[in-house]
């Protein structure tokens, strides 16, 4: 499933050719690296590693969970992105506040750090992913993306207004030729949350446009959405600036 979505994610960038602006430096660092791939599962396996591997959700409340946050417990505050956030600023970043206040530094000083020093960190008391938890072979492509598949989503997003720093009617061809066969084209036909509270594509997108990009990067764990990593930051960008042009209700 992981070569499929990689798969996917290549063919669109054949078959469109279509670029909004010149590559980044932070772009051509995942773009050109022969580590694509794995880079791209390991942004996955930040996002919830629970659901990619399958494996059995922790019932108890991570260690290093600070007991001033009573609102999450259990498997949640063991995912990567619980504590470091969505933009991998924690603390300094989008969840300074909110459910997910930990007072947790971020990860970006680990960026361009040495993969194999980082698993070593993950593998550590501290961290206490264990090998029965998180197999080598995934905790490596964690790592990975840590070291070299991080990038300041400030260049994409402002964080002041939420507004995608992107081109809505290039975002529009992307997301008309893939992303509306399971999103439709409003962006309404999946309900992320609940019948009373529905939370549809573009309320998602508005409210928390950092999750959104990662999900267009990365894909959604457990489930047959492809990661679109191969098409460059700054394209997607573009996608988030046109889904956040669709319906929030």
């Amino acid at each position: 499933m992981y070569l499929m979505r990689i798969f996917l994610s290549g063919l669109l960038v054949l078959a469109f050719g279509l670029t909004s602006a010149p590559i980044a430096k932070s772009d051509e660092l995942s773009i050109n690296t022969v580590n694509l791939t794995d880079i791209l599962e390991g942004g996955m396996l930040y996002d919830n590693w629970i659901a990619v591997l399958g494996a059995e959700k922790p019932s108890a409340t991570h260690s290093l969970w600070p007991a001033s946050n009573t609102k999450k417990k259990g498997g949640t505050t063991w995912r990567c992105k619980s504590c470091h956030g969505w933009d991998f600023m924690g603390k300094d970043g989008a969840y300074a506040s909110g459910s997910y206040k930990t007072g947790i530094k971020g990860i970006r000083a680990s960026a361009g750090g040495d993969p194999a020093a980082i698993a070593k960190i993950l593998r550590g008391s501290d961290h206490g992913f264990t090998p029965s938890m998180i197999p080598d072979a995934a905790l490596n492509k964690l790592a990975l993306f840590v070291a070299k598949g991080q990038y300041s989503l400030d260049a994409y997003i402002d964080r002041a207004s939420k507004k995608a720093k992107g081109n809505p009617a290039i975002g529009k061809v992307f997301y008309n030729t893939s992303c509306n066969r399971c999103h439709g084209d409003d962006g309404r036909e999946m309900n992320f949350k609940t019948a009373d509270k529905p939370e549809y594509l573009g309320t998602l997108s508005n409210g928390n446009p950092w999750e959104t990009i990662n999900k267009i990067r990365h894909g959604q764990p457990d489930s047959q959405m492809p990661a679109m990593g191969a098409l460059g930051l700054q394209t997607m960008a573009d996608i988030l600036a046109y889904t956040q042009t669709l319906p929030r209700k």
